[in-house]
């Protein structure tokens, strides 16, 4: 008598063992039916999507106390950024390698502009440029332009990365250049970022440990030399040690109550849109600390939903690199990769106080229009690239095959 297939277990779920992996069997069943070749790209969509939209709502939230405009104009930007996300997506890989001299080229150019009259300084740093009325910050697009600068530069490279001279230049060099540029301009947070990517993408081309030590300690350096001729940024030190709070109370306001819109949110916050922090008391609100007012008015859910979906954003960024066959998509993914963790952990490690306030975004989520156009767009680039993977073509093509019959056979009818 012939078994049709899944009898024999169900005949055995009474059984001791059996029975105890039903539930694991189960729900490895369902992982395998979602690991598909189009996961990644399915994954990096909805998350890019949602993480946008909840960014927009809190936003809302913390900026209407003052004026609608704010919010119009950052949804302005989000559409711009999501017109670029989809073109980004659509364009192959080949071509974005191509873009990386040009890329790098266009960012230099931008960030050497914030030292003309077009540039502009704001609490200390000179890192926007104004036109036609608009802030954009350079620094933003300088973060892609690098990821595929050095993933093209490693990727033509891959053969000879073991030799030191080879691995260090144009790389290196160029990006620090571009670092130089940026720390003129005081902007220590963004410059960690462009370290962090750099660094990334080393580490995943498999470069030489003497060359990733020396690269460490030369970083290490340059930061504390930014950060010790800088008398503000000793002062949020001090602030965060707790040292200067006492002689000089304004350097702790931010963080302090940073903390207490936290706790006043308690386990359940005290719901969307009733922040009392917002309310002039916590600078930067809708910006650099509105992961404080996610806390606020959401409670534990909203940042643990937060949380959960950066982290899924990684996790994609991480079956990417490990799945693709191509040594340009892997490094262009890690350093997105590490992109977007370095930022977030110093956004909200700054919010909670485990980190000094050093001002940098949480992605997708905090205000600033050419940071979310520049994630996006990275995002798309990262679309792009899922579209790519091994296996990805031929389960888009077998999809079109099976919705094709039903919709001829809807017009038969």
């Amino acid at each position: 008598m012939t078994t049709r297939p899944g009898a024999t277990r169900a005949g055995t779920v009474g059984s001791g063992r059996a029975g105890r992996d039903t539930l694991p069997d189960r729900v490895s069943a369902f992982l395998e039916r979602i690991d598909t070749p189009l996961t990644t790209h399915h994954l990096l969509v909805s998350v890019t999507a949602t993480l946008t939209i909840f960014g927009l709502v809190m936003y809302l939230s913390a900026s209407s106390i003052r004026s609608y405009d704010n919010f119009l104009k950052q949804l302005v930007f989000a559409g711009v950024g999501a017109v670029l996300c989809f073109v980004a997506s659509r364009i192959p890989v080949r071509v974005w390698r191509r873009l990386a001299w040009p890329g790098i080229g266009l960012a230099l150019l931008l960030q050497g502009l914030i030292y003309t009259p077009l540039g502009v300084t704001f609490q200390g740093n000179r890192n926007w440029i104004q036109i036609a009325g608009y802030q954009l910050q350079p620094s933003e697009f300088a973060k892609i332009a690098i990821v595929v600068f050095g993933a093209a530069i490693l990727d033509r490279k891959k053969d000879k990365l073991s030799d030191f001279w080879h691995a260090m230049v144009p790389l290196v060099p160029v990006a620090v250049l571009l670092l130089g540029l940026q720390l003129a301009g005081q902007d220590l947070g963004t410059g960690l970022v462009l370290l962090a990517i750099v660094a990334g993408t080393l580490y995943a081309a498999g470069v030489s440990a003497r060359l990733f030590g020396i690269a460490g300690v030369l970083g290490a350096v340059a930061v504390a030399v930014m950060t010790l001729s800088s008398g503000n940024r000793m002062g949020r030190i001090n602030a965060w040690i707790g040292d200067g709070c006492t002689t000089n109370p304004d350097l702790c306001r931010q963080v302090v109550n940073g903390k207490y819109a936290l706790a006043d949110g308690g386990w359940w916050g005290v719901g969307l849109g009733a922040s009392t922090e917002k309310w002039g008391w916590l600078s930067e609100s809708r910006n650099d600390f509105i992961f404080a007012i996610v806390g606020e008015e959401l409670g534990l859910p909203g940042t643990f939903a937060v949380l959960f979906l950066l982290a899924a954003l990684a996790y994609a960024c991480y079956r990417l690199v490990f799945r693709t066959d191509d040594l340009f998509v892997r490094l262009a993914a890690a350093g997105v990769m590490t992109w977007l963790i370095v930022q977030s952990a110093i956004n909200m490690g700054a919010v909670t106080g485990l980190l000094p306030v050093i001002g940098v975004p949480l992605p997708l989520v905090s205000g600033g229009g050419t940071a979310l156009i520049s994630t996006l767009t990275a995002l798309g680039m990262l679309m792009a690239f899922a579209r790519e993977e091994p296996g990805a073509r031929e389960a888009r093509a077998l999809r079109r095959v099976r919705v094709r019959p039903t919709s001829d056979a809807r017009t038969d009818r």
